[in-house]
């Protein structure tokens, strides 16, 4: 484990293996240690890098800079921080929106992506029906000023808890869940992450801006069968906004899928990636 100064915040990380950097971003209610189960094969090839992203984990909880594109150019700074000036990303979630701004801001950075159970927030916007909107709920409770943090202020395990057992399909083991729970009852730490989601305005803004370009990297999409994705055809929707799109629905799977179906997800990441299966 170790700590990167950046951007002005410290970025908390943990790195292993030799070979290319490849950067595995998570999403919210989580922490790196979301890919505990991929990092040892993934490091038999690549040096693999797991920040806990500015608001969450282990890393500062500042009280701004919570839009995609201050996350990217923490990432950006933090490459060359490493020593490495382009990488292979895999981002779930949150982490997979930071990745796709990363993408469009230093597109020289990222060789290949990857983005596990999202399509771009602002194609959540314009589809965010009366079915999105139930499944994804969340995201209009979280925007909420200060009302996040007096409800699920009384009780963060519970909150957190709730939300992993309602997305996963396939239970998340309770000591994991646990690691979670820590890290969201850190002081300040629920109120970063609501943030994440506070910054929509400002992300919408970027976005629009951005409408029409398409990233020029080769794209893996991989979403859950039970997933917020289930009626929506990821690999369609991404390509309005990459240029070289793959990808596939795992099946058996909620939300959370590095954790769910691991087999299944480095299976994928094998081929897309090229790696040896040894």
């Amino acid at each position: 484990m170790a700590i990167a100064t950046v951007n002005g915040i410290r970025l908390h990380y943990r790195r292993t293996g030799d070979g290319p950097l490849l950067v595995l971003l998570h999403g919210w209610p989580q922490t790196g240690h979301c890919w505990r189960h991929l990092v040892g094969p993934l490091s038999e090839a690549y040096t693999v890098v797991v920040p806990d992203l500015r608001g969450y984990g282990r890393s500062d909880l500042p009280t701004d800079g919570h839009d995609k594109r201050t996350r990217a150019e923490d990432l950006h700074r933090l490459i060359r921080d490493l020593g490495h000036e382009s990488a292979t990303v895999i981002g779930h979630d949150r982490g997979a929106r930071v990745a796709h701004r990363w993408a469009l801001d230093h597109p020289g950075d990222i060789e290949r992506l990857v983005v596990m159970d999202i399509i771009p927030t602002r194609e959540m916007w314009r589809r965010m029906d009366a079915d999105l909107a139930r499944r994804t709920w969340h995201w209009l409770f979280h925007l909420q000023p200060d009302l996040p943090e007096l409800l699920a202020g009384a009780d963060p395990g519970a909150y957190v808890r709730y939300l992993i057992d309602s997305w996963s399909h396939v239970p998340l083991p309770e000591e994991d869940i646990a690691e979670y729970v820590r890290a969201f009852s850190r002081p300040g730490a629920l109120r970063a992450g609501f943030d994440d989601y506070r910054a929509s305005d400002e992300d919408a803004e970027h976005d629009e801006a951005d409408a029409g370009r398409r990233i020029p990297m080769p794209l893996l999409a991989l979403w859950g069968e039970h997933s917020f994705l289930q009626t929506i055809d990821a690999v369609a929707v991404w390509r309005d906004y990459a240029e070289n799109v793959t990808g596939r629905m795992i099946e058996d799977c909620g939300h959370f899928l590095a954790e769910e179906r691991p087999e299944a997800v480095l299976e994928e990441l094998t081929g897309f990636l090229q790696l040896s299966k040894g």
